[in-house]
C-alpha cells in the first residue's frame, strides 16, 4: 500500500519538513556527482557501519576524521537511490507536517533527529558486527509515524494498492506498517543472508524501533499538549 495524502489540514507551514526534504534532496544530489569508489567512501565515512560504531563505543580508535557517533545523524540524510529517497519524502511529506504542528517546530526537529538516532541504535544493536553501511531516513520518519498514529488515528489516507484508491484510518495504515517492519526483523534474526541489513537490504530493526521510540517520544516533548484543534473531520471514515 502506497500513500499518496492524509485528510488532515494544517494552519501551520511546516518550515522544519520542507527544510529536511530539500536536505535530504541535496544531499543525494551530491551523492549522484559522486564515481562509485569515492561514494562507496562516502559512505563508509558519512553513514553508520555497525562494526566501527561498536568499535568506537568500546574505546577503539577508527581512523575516521569525525566521531564515529555522529555518523548516527549523517547517515539520515543519505539514501542508496532514487526509489529509497522518492519513498522516505513521500512519507515525510504526508506525515510529518501534522506531527511538526502539533509539536512546534523546534521541538519537531529535535525530535526527528533523536528518533532517527535510537532507530540507528536500534538496528546496530541486531547486527553490531556488521561492515554494511546502514543509511536512509527512514528511522527518523517511522518515529514520525509513532507520533501520528498516536495523535491522529482516525484521520484518512488517501492509499493506492494494486489499482485501486481508497481510504483508510491512519491506526489501520500505520498499525499494518509497524507489524510489518516488526515480523521482517524477527525474520532477519533467523535469515540474516537473506532479509535486514546484513545483506545489504532494508533495516527494518530501524523501521520498527524508530516507530516506537516515536511513539514513547512524542507525548513527553508535548504531542497532547495543545488539545484544540476540533477532531471533527476525523470522525468519520
Amino acid at each position: 500500500m502506497v500513500p499518496l495524502r492524509d485528510e488532515n489540514p494544517t494552519v501551520i507551514t511546516p518550515y522544519v519538513t520542507y527544510g529536511l526534504i530539500i536536505a535530504n534532496i541535496l544531499a543525494f544530489v551530491y551523492e549522484l556527482s559522486l564515481p562509485p569508489q569515492q561514494l562507496q567512501s562516502f559512505f563508509h565515512l558519512a553513514a553508520v557501519v555497525p562494526r566501527e560504531l561498536s568499535a568506537s563505543f568500546a574505546g577503539v580508535a577508527t581512523n575516521q576524521p569525525v566521531p564515529e557517533w555522529t555518523t548516527l545523524i549523517t547517515s539520515q540524510f543519505l539514501h542508496a537511490g532514487f526509489a529509497h529517497l522518492i519513498g522516505n519524502m513521500l512519507f515525510l511529506w504526508i506525515f510529518g507536517n501534522n506531527v511538526e504542528e502539533a509539536l512546534g517546530h523546534v521541538k519537531f526537529l529535535i525530535f526527528y533527529l533523536a528518533c532517527g538516532v535510537l532507530a540507528g541504535l536500534a538496528q546496530w544493536f541486531f547486527a553490531m558486527q556488521s561492515g554494511i553501511p546502514s543509511l536512509g531516513a527512514s528511522g527518523a520518519i517511522a518515529g514520525v509515524l509513532g507520533a501520528y498514529i498516536l495523535k491522529y488515528p482516525n484521520a484518512r489516507i488517501l492509499t493506492f494498492f494494486g489499482y485501486f484508491l481508497f481510504y483508510v484510518p491512519a491506526f489501520f495504515f500505520l498499525g499494518l506498517w509497524f507489524v510489518q517492519q516488526a515480523f521482517y526483523g524477527i525474520a532477519s534474526l533467523q535469515t540474516p543472508a537473506n532479509v535486514g541489513m546484513e545483506s545489504g537490504g532494508i533495516a527494518y530493526w530501524a523501521h520498527a524501533g524508530g516507530f516506537v521510540f516515536g511513539a514513547i517520544l512524542a507525548p513527553i516533548l508535548g504531542l497532547f499538549a495543545n488539545q484544540s484543534r476540533n477532531q471533527s473531520n476525523f470522525e468519520q471514515f
